[in-house]
């Protein structure tokens, strides 16, 4: 009689925090389900996941696929030879390693070993965060067998007989961070009796998020507030060379913060883009948050995603082209205003959609059983 093998799962995607950070807390429930599964990352070779991952625990397996430049460029045919070459890799990898099904979460690896795998008939899931689809994503759908997405009305993009609604996986539950305040303001020597401004621009930065604070240097060393300041690893250098030149001790620059527990913990409102993971997170930090959405994003959709939080009083969005003028002021104005931070923060609240990576692991095991 012979022994049942575990279960066995390829995770594709990553290039930003926002495609790698779901597609761990998916691994995550997955492994708090079935503890014996074997998962598998494939990623692209020289993105953040090839890090990230194995910080997390896991393997992973880089393929030399790049994006396409949207311009006529000579670039674009060494794109098509990599695009070749990950696929090939990519139906080696499936060979070798016999996944019972396929998870796709975004980015440039998803396409080869989804396609791939459509073509050797193994099962497989597409996470698709946002309310606008990419065009992998529709394309790879006509073979997926379930998709699993966070907002309504997604059957313009994908066959509705496949779609799921989970909301969008994050990185763990921010139920306890009352609790780890005092730990957390420690663990960025930040003081207790003066507000925390946190600032995320994603995991490699945003540049007019950036700017915007540059720009009004003098404003932040003179309010009364902690400026807790993730700058994306693009950024740091230079933003740290300004801070030092202001002589302050009330700006704490971080190129990447690992510890997001401690920086939600400690932070009082938060400034941050509007990618659909992004505000899944912040649904359940449950703090006040301003959203600017990025405006180099497809048909726009951090826009309209931060307009959901906006429209019901749950967020303020500034858009990118005023950040630079009105995002400080309107920041420390808001620190002022307990009121309005209170209103804020509850109605995020209310718009928090909790166990999404369970739900999805869950879907991924269904197959996996088939």
């Amino acid at each position: 009689m012979s022994l049942q093998r575990n279960k066995r799962v390829i995770i594709s995607g990553g290039g930003t925090g926002g495609h790698i950070f779901p597609a761990i807390s998916i691994a995550n429930a997955l492994k708090a389900i079935e503890p014996g599964i074997d998962i598998l990352f494939v990623g692209a070779e020289g993105r953040m996941e090839m890090e990230k991952i194995p910080a997390a625990g896991y393997r992973i397996i880089g393929l030399p696929v790049t994006g396409i430049q949207r311009s006529l460029t000579l670039k674009n045919i060494k794109v098509m030879f990599r695009l070749i070459k990950s696929l090939a890799m990519a139906k080696k990898v499936l060979k070798e390693f016999k996944p019972d099904v396929v998870v796709g979460v975004g980015g440039y690896a998803s396409g080869p070993v989804l396609r791939q795998a459509g073509n050797m008939k193994i099962p497989s899931l597409i996470q698709e965060q946002n309310s606008y689809a990419g065009i992998t994503n529709k394309l790879l759908a006509r073979k997926a067998s379930i998709i699993c997405v966070a907002y309504d009305g997604m059957e313009k993009f994908f066959p509705a007989g496949k779609i799921i609604k989970t909301g969008n996986p994050v990185r763990q539950n921010f139920d306890n961070l009352m609790a780890l305040e005092d730990e957390a303001l420690k663990f960025f020597n930040l003081k207790k009796k003066f507000p925390v401004i946190l600032v995320l621009g994603g995991s490699l930065g945003a540049g007019s998020i950036n700017k915007s604070l540059s720009e009004n240097i003098a404003l932040l060393r003179d309010s009364d507030c902690q400026w807790l300041w993730q700058t994306g690893k693009h950024y740091f250098e230079s933003v740290k060379s300004l801070v030092e030149d202001t002589v302050n001790d009330n700006i704490s620059v971080h190129g990447f913060i690992n510890r997001m527990e401690y920086a939600y913990a400690a932070a009082d409102i938060i400034i941050s883009r509007a990618g659909a993971g992004t505000i899944s997170e912040l649904c359940l930090v449950g703090k006040p948050v301003i959203l600017i959405p990025s405006p180099n994003v497809a048909e726009d959709h951090q826009t309209k995603n931060a307009r959901a939080l906006s429209e019901k009083n749950a967020a303020l969005l500034i858009t990118d082209e005023q950040a630079s003028k009105t995002l400080v002021s309107e920041a420390i104005k808001l620190v002022a205003d307990t009121a309005r931070r209170e209103l804020l923060s509850e109605n995020i609240k209310g718009m928090a959609d909790r166990d999404a990576d369970k739900r999805i692991a869950a879907e991924v095991l269904k197959l996996a059983g088939k």
